[in-house]
């Protein structure tokens, strides 16, 4: 797939472009982070310098959403240029890793199971397949943070972590698990990840520790873009991370491809 036809692939299917996330949702989570909101920070220590109106410059810049304060309610947009741009960056900080020799530490984690765990999945094989060691650390572990009100546990799936409930996979922005599997790693005397490849908390909390990370956000979580203005995450990826899973099959063969071509 060239780059053109990956952009109008974006387009037409709302991952970028007129996305389905509306104005009003993304400047309530704007507004909720440049007040230190915890569920919004993903894990990150971010700068007391961010305003609301910080927020919403860089997400217009990053991600590509309606730069105008005045547009506060209706239709906002993910420039599906950025994401493409962002995806390129990502494969080339991939292709790095994968490529610099020995077998490469490789973490992957997705805290949005019923849209990203498509790309997840697929880029773990890859990154086996090109030599890495996919990590599977605190596997089991039970974990009860972020108020859910019962225990979870860290599960992989194809040597992807993610949060199970009781048999179910399950959306979370919750830091606290990453935070676990590098406690446990810690603990063990075991080495960090040369990489981490995630979303949401899972992305912030390995960033926030000094971990090499790319991830996915889309334009209400503006957490990982204000990390990455601040050098804690390497790429973030702007996209609506919860179309059907089988949209991002073309976005997903053009970030393998960019990643595999000088390996």
């Amino acid at each position: 797939m060239t780059r053109e036809e990956l952009r109008e692939h974006l387009v037409r299917t709302r991952i970028a472009g007129d996305v389905a996330t509306s104005r009003e949702n993304n400047l309530d989570h704007y507004r909720s982070l440049a007040l230190r909101d915890p569920h919004y920070l993903f894990g990150l220590d971010i700068s007391e310098d961010w305003t609301y109106a910080d927020v919403l410059a860089l997400m217009a810049k990053a991600a590509g959403v309606v730069a105008d304060p005045e547009h506060r309610e209706g239709q906002d947009t993910i420039d599906p240029e950025r994401t493409i741009d962002a995806i390129e960056a990502m494969a080339d900080r991939v292709a790095e890793v994968l490529g610099g020799g020995g077998s490469p530490r490789v973490l992957v984690a997705t805290g949005h199971p019923t849209g990203l765990l498509t790309i997840h999945m697929a880029l773990a094989r890859v990154a086996a397949e090109h030599g890495a060691t996919l990590m599977a650390p605190a596997e089991g572990r039970v974990y009860a943070g972020g108020g859910f009100g019962r225990k979870r546990h860290i599960r992989y799936l194809d040597d992807v972590a993610m949060l199970d409930d009781r048999g179910a996979f399950v959306h979370t922005h919750d830091p606290g698990p990453m935070r676990a599997i590098l406690a446990e790693l810690d603990r063990l005397g075991e080495p960090r990840p040369d990489l981490v490849i995630a979303d949401h908390g899972w992305a912030g909390a390995a960033g926030e520790a000094g971990v090499e990370t790319v991830g996915f956000a889309d334009s209400n979580d503006p957490a990982l873009f204000v990390g990455e203005a601040e050098g804690k995450i390497a790429v973030a990826v702007p996209l609506d991370d919860n179309v059907l899973p089988r949209y991002y099959r073309p976005l997903t063969e053009y970030l393998i491809h960019r990643v595999t071509r000088d390996l």
